[in-house]
């Protein structure tokens, strides 16, 4: 795990107050392009401790895949002598970011405002499920339910004729995303000023601009042309096409994209058909066009469709079962799925980061941490003497891996 290079973001220190998904995927995302990430933990730990599978409890798989190249310790937030210890954190610091909502970090004494006569140069990142000048401020969200409120359950109803959750927790990776790009940027800006800054990421408002950036259609104007909505995501037939065998992805784009296309399927008449004369026709014809295609590629097996697009160079590709991904030709060629030996989980397989810098490393530098496996020597760092940090261990008020 080490690497050869340092990370674009080195010398960068990161207090991560963050849980569950969405903020541990932004922290580690900053670790991963060097940042020195700090993650702050309850005594009992981050819930995604929990999740199995496991081979040891507190180390659960999602656990794992969102929290490398950090450094965990067990503070106890809810004791007031926990105070002085994050304080001085904060003044050696250049961001924290925390999930919290703000109301519960401001009753615990950690809000922008104190934090920032700490240490003015500190940028201060908060996510959490609503803006907080709306008449939702404070309340709790998570994925699901942020999914239901930005339209991607109403699509998802729209096109498959049931409302349902995209599988996946798009709304915490997207956010988190979004975390990371507003703390690079205000790290920009602070070598500009001197000055930190709070950055506030609200889940909806972040979720319902990444859904609507495409979808806003007639809504565009005002007053609307017409409904909301991108009518080529909206196609009933815009889906994986069933195969002899199985099903593919494909998708003509282009005049010559489409035009030979229909001549591979043996249907070279289709190819002067007037819906395909230009981009903006297609558009209007677009749910008629992939019923074609649906038409054309169910008589013969997946292999024969993806060796002739492939040559013909249309877009297309197979439909991946997550188990075969590590395999893929392309990913393993990538070595995309590390292998990696962690000290107490023995063997563990993870996703590398996928950006490649040539000037820098984006590496694998740390496991995930067990809990408060750093603790001891973060509070060295912070310039605790061994009798108060052997004090703050003694009352619990920090606790290191392996004590009881």
């Amino acid at each position: 795990m080490n690497e050869t290079k340092p990370g674009p973001l080195a010398g960068i220190k990161v207090l991560d107050l963050t849980t569950v998904v969405l903020g541990p995927f932004a922290t580690q995302i900053l670790g991963d392009l060097g940042a020195d990430v700090i993650k702050i933990e309850a005594p009992d730990g981050d819930i995604m401790r929990y999740a199995g599978p496991a081979r040891h409890r507190e180390m659960g798989h999602v656990f794992l895949n969102v929290n490398r190249n950090k450094r965990s310790l067990v503070l106890d937030l809810k004791q007031s002598s926990a105070a002085p210890v994050l304080l001085a954190l904060v003044r050696q610091s250049d961001v924290l970011m925390h999930n919290m909502r703000p109301q519960a970090m401001a009753r615990l004494g950690f809000d922008w405002q104190r934090l920032r006569e700490v240490n003015p140069r500190l940028v201060y990142c908060s996510a959490h499920g609503y803006g907080q000048n709306g008449p939702l401020a404070d309340r709790p969200a998570f994925d699901d339910i942020i999914q239901g409120g930005c339209g991607l359950v109403a699509l998802e109803e729209a096109t498959g004729g049931e409302a349902r959750f995209v599988p996946t927790l798009i709304g915490d990776k997207t956010v988190g995303l979004t975390m990371v790009y507003g703390v690079m940027a205000a790290l920009l800006q602070r070598e500009r000023t001197g000055e930190g800054q709070a950055i506030e990421v609200p889940m909806l408002e972040t979720m319902t601009a990444f859904v609507m950036a495409e979808h806003m259609g007639g809504l565009t104007f005002d007053p609307p042309l017409g409904p909301p909505g991108y009518s080529r995501m909206l196609a009933r037939d815009r889906r994986p096409y069933r195969t002899a065998d199985g099903h593919i992805c494909i998708l003509p784009y282009t005049d010559r994209h489409w035009h030979e296309f229909f001549r591979i399927a043996g249907r070279p008449e289709l190819a002067e058909d007037p819906r395909l004369v230009d981009a903006q026709t297609r558009s209007r014809h677009v749910a008629e066009l992939y019923s074609l295609i649906a038409e054309c590629v169910c008589g013969a097996p997946s292999r024969f469709w993806l060796e002739k697009l492939k040559m013909a160079d249309i877009p297309c590709g197979p439909v991946s079962r997550l188990a075969d991904l590590p395999a893929d030709e392309q990913l393993a060629a990538a070595d995309l799925f590390a292998l990696i030996d962690h000290p107490t989980e023995g063997t563990v397989r993870t996703v590398r980061p996928p950006v490649r810098f040539s000037n820098a490393e984006c590496a694998l530098r740390r496991p995930a941490p067990r809990l408060g496996e750093h603790s001891r020597e973060i509070l060295r760092e912070a310039g605790f003497a061994e009798r108060e940090i052997a004090d703050l261990l003694a009352r619990r008020v920090a606790i290191q891996a392996g004590s009881s």
